[in-house]
């Protein structure tokens, strides 16, 4: 039964293109939903609004309930939509930080309110299990998505803000009557400055401002986190083993990944006296590239591919196993420099011809030539290495 809804489940996958989408974008979308479920009743109270149906805001209670902590419950939903979007961009530092919210939430709910609410309660239960099992999915971490990162959730709080401040314009003294005095007390709020020349003087403008103030401070700790993590974890790789052979990078191939067709193509070229520098997603045990220039990163990152002195290879060997991953690095290549050769794998002979639009200057598709030898044998048809060699090498 296993094997045969594992099969099915690989079919479907293919179909759909599951590789591109899940469980990244559906688990963005439920953490997302649960944002703004939190900014509903406020800006219902803000704007006057009346629901159609009014317990929206209670669906996911167990999220609400951290405000007993302190937390306001819209500080609360701004941060869950700005992880969302790190949550889209598989950020491992997003995931974490929901992970942490999330499980909170559990704990709360079940110590405040005694699973009062089983509807919300198993909704934060099943969105805390899911992130947890789509641990593996959320593994990047490169200064590039770090500082994407960090940026829109600058200027989505500070949007928040300017909004904030906008709306409770009456309730502050001096009022706020402009957008540009909303801007430049959403500043000076979320800078945690204070010249004290506007202050609130309602218990709701008090409360936006304490939310704003706190959530300004998670948003900095975490874009700050974001952008020095990389840094950080590339020079602790360094310190931890500093025994790596460094080598002149110029003149030299790079292969961007870790596969058995990356690991083949090492040992080849290696044999043949050539110099490599290997871009990996991870660290890998010692022994598999012995004496290998290592750096440890996303081949599609610029900054990484510019340390492995791209401007100065050979070739750029994209060998990854994700095909569209593979295609990002050619791209990632051809804007360091239009001169400079690249090669790029292709696992699923549907992408293909999708990957050939980014013009690599060699394809390798081994498993076209699985399926076309495959073909030739069964049929008995003569084997043409003409035609072989064309399917296995696509060169432009």
């Amino acid at each position: 039964m296993w094997p045969r809804l594992r099969r099915s489940w690989s079919r479907l996958s293919q179909l759909t293109r599951a590789d591109r989408w899940f469980p990244h974008v559906p688990l963005a979308m439920g953490v997302g939903l649960s944002g703004l479920l939190q900014l509903v009743p406020d800006l219902r109270h803000l704007l006057g609004l009346t629901l159609s149906v009014p317990d929206l805001g209670h669906l996911n209670e167990g999220f609400s309930t951290l405000a007993i902590h302190g937390i306001p419950q819209f500080a609360v939903g701004m941060l869950l939509l700005v992880m969302s979007l790190g949550l889209l961009w598989r950020s491992r530092l997003a995931w974490v930080t929901t992970m942490l919210v999330a499980l909170a939430a559990v704990v709360v709910q079940l110590v405040a309110s005694g699973w009062r609410y089983p509807l919300e309660a198993g909704y934060n239960l099943a969105l805390l299990l899911a992130l947890l099992a789509a641990r593996r999915h959320f593994n990047r971490s490169s200064l590039a998505t770090g500082t994407l990162f960090a940026l829109t959730s600058v200027l989505l709080t500070l949007g928040y803000g300017v909004f904030g401040a906008y709306l409770l314009g009456t309730q502050f003294h001096p009022k706020i009557t402009g957008a540009v005095d909303a801007l430049y007390f959403a500043v000076v709020t979320m800078s945690t400055v204070g010249y004290g020349d506007i202050v609130p003087v309602t218990p709701e403008a008090r409360l936006f401002v304490v939310s704003l103030i706190v959530l300004g401070l998670v948003i900095f700790a975490t874009s700050l986190t974001a952008i020095l993590g990389p840094l950080m974890n590339n020079r602790l790789i360094a310190l931890i083993q500093p025994r790596r052979s460094r080598m002149d990078r110029s003149n030299h191939y790079i292969i961007v990944g870790d596969t058995a067709l990356a690991r083949n193509s090492f040992k080849e070229l290696k044999a043949r006296g050539q110099k490599l520098t290997l871009v990996l997603p991870r660290q890998v045990e010692e022994g598999v590239y012995p004496q290998a220039d290592i750096l440890v990163g996303e081949g599609s990152d610029l900054e990484v591919l510019r340390k492995a002195g791209a401007e100065r290879a050979k070739a750029v060997l994209a060998l990854g196993d994700d095909d569209s991953e593979n295609a990002f690095v050619v791209l990632a290549v051809k804007e360091i420099g239009e001169g400079i050769r690249t090669v790029a794998a292709v696992s699923d002979a549907r992408n293909l011809s999708r990957v050939k639009r980014v013009q690599p200057d060699l394809l390798l598709a081994p498993q076209v030539l699985g399926g076309e030898l495959l073909a030739m044998a069964l049929s008995g048809e003569a084997i043409n290495s003409e035609t072989l060699f064309n399917q296995l090498l696509h060169v432009r």
